[in-house]
């Protein structure tokens, strides 16, 4: 079933005024499929890209259902649970519900880390209707006796891929152990990973399957391209891309906590406004850096995989994967922060010749090729041993570089001409390492 407005959706009253008022009108595709469903009670399971309306998707049945219940929630008791793997995407989730919710009766309430235990368990006491938490402050405040979950009636697992990736899979099955069986859940996620079918073999029961794009596909107005260039050569083409774009807003990816800071500090030494997060920030520091990223006072903002959830800006203009991910599904995450709310946006990989590995699982994730606008076509580390070999000089040690360097051939004009260089190598599995922790 599809609806091409909301006031075909049986939504409140007053929830339709605040979205007119929000400018949001017409539906779109995961919320036309979804909310029909989830409005008549059914276990849902939706796939749907990063930044296509999953929240209302879940959050306009959800709050039409509570506004029709008519009473206060009891203390430490919520009515509606919902899970989110880092604190950004908790906030997104917690800001949207609370506009839809205005002037209304449902409270609101988001519990994550990085904030003060007291401070969170005497809300929850005086009772709320919605709980958005990440999975590890809920258990902490679980543990504490400072909520119980008997009186949840709806529950929702936001990006579970993600939530899966950063090790939250115990958390969530400690988590379901604690749910009234009477419930109605909703799982969404952007990609298919194994865990997703036992998780929803857990929590979903006769679940409806709503899916409005291929798993691991990016949003079709991402212009992607890959740069290669040696890792030590990264920064300057980096800056050299930014350059090319002083006025827009630009988001970094780094693979580390240690190194997301290194280079922001470098890209200040060079002249520009930088910022960073990841999970070694405080919350406070992490809600300053992204309002004046938002606000436009940072025009680059450096992160870690944290980030890669949560971050709603439409003003990101570009991406750029300063490192590549080791696991490829938060490729599409990643550059999942540009081109949102149906605007325009440019995803740059920087490539060196150690993450060939990297770039092919992406690319075999995603079912296409990155067109390469730069740099020359790196062989692999084994290729170039192997090559070398047969040639009788093979290295002892060392890492390789490229075929004909010569610079990190930076873009011109703020637009990299393509530059194949050649066949592509075949890829190589790799071997990847837990993801870093985030919430």
């Amino acid at each position: 079933m599809t609806m091409t407005d909301f006031k075909s959706l049986g939504i409140a009253p007053r929830i339709l005024e605040n979205l007119t008022a929000l400018g949001l009108v017409t539906p779109t595709p995961i919320q036309a499929q979804a909310i029909p469903h989830v409005m008549k009670g059914r276990d849902l399971m939706g796939l749907a890209q990063t930044g296509t309306g999953k929240t209302a998707a879940f959050g306009l049945p959800i709050l039409s259902a509570l506004i029709a219940f008519g009473r206060r929630p009891n203390p430490k008791a919520p009515r509606a649970l919902i899970l989110a793997p880092t604190r950004e995407l908790a906030t997104q989730i917690t800001d949207n519900l609370t506009a839809f919710a205005r002037e209304t009766p449902v409270r609101t309430f988001r519990v994550v880390g990085g904030a003060s235990l007291n401070t969170q368990a005497e809300r929850l006491a005086r009772g709320i209707d919605i709980l958005v938490a990440t999975p590890g402050r809920l258990i902490d405040l679980l543990d504490r006796k400072a909520l119980t979950l008997q009186d949840v009636r709806y529950l929702v697992l936001d990006e579970a891929d993600q939530m899966l990736d950063i090790g939250f899979i115990h958390a969530l099955r400690q988590i379901a152990r604690m749910l009234p069986a009477e419930r109605q859940t909703m799982l969404f996620s952007a990609t298919m990973p194994k865990l997703i079918e036992e998780l929803a073999q857990t929590y979903l029961q006769d679940p409806i399957r709503v899916e409005v794009a291929a798993p691991g596909k990016p949003a079709e107005k991402i212009t992607q391209g890959v740069h290669f260039v040696n890792q030590g050569d990264k920064a300057k083409l980096l800056a050299d891309y930014l350059k090319a774009h002083p006025e827009e807003l630009a988001l970094v990816f780094g693979r580390t906590k240690h190194g997301s800071d290194k280079l922001a500090r470098v890209l200040t030494g060079w002249g520009f406004s930088v910022g960073a997060i990841h999970g070694n920030k405080s919350q406070n520091q992490r809600e300053r850096t992204l309002q004046s990223f938002r606000e436009g006072e940072l025009k680059v903002l450096v992160a870690t995989d944290v980030a890669a959830r949560g971050i709603d800006i439409p003003d990101v203009r570009h991406v750029y994967n300063y490192d590549l991910p080791n696991v490829p599904e938060n490729y599409v995450h990643r550059i999942g922060r540009t081109a949102r709310a149906g605007r325009d946006g440019r995803a740059v990989a920087l490539c060196s010749p150690n993450e060939m590995a990297e770039l092919r699982d992406i690319e075999k994730t995603m079912k296409a090729a990155i067109p390469v606008i730069g740099g020359e076509v790196p062989f692999e580390p084994e290729r170039i041993r192997a090559r070398a070999a047969q040639n009788g000089s093979a290295p002892k040690g060392g890492k390789p570089g490229f075929r004909g360097q010569g610079g990190h051939g930076g873009p011109k004009s703020g637009a990299p001409g393509a530059k194949t260089g050649g066949a592509r190598p075949p890829r190589r599995p790799s071997r990847r390492p837990k993801s870093e922790r985030a919430a």
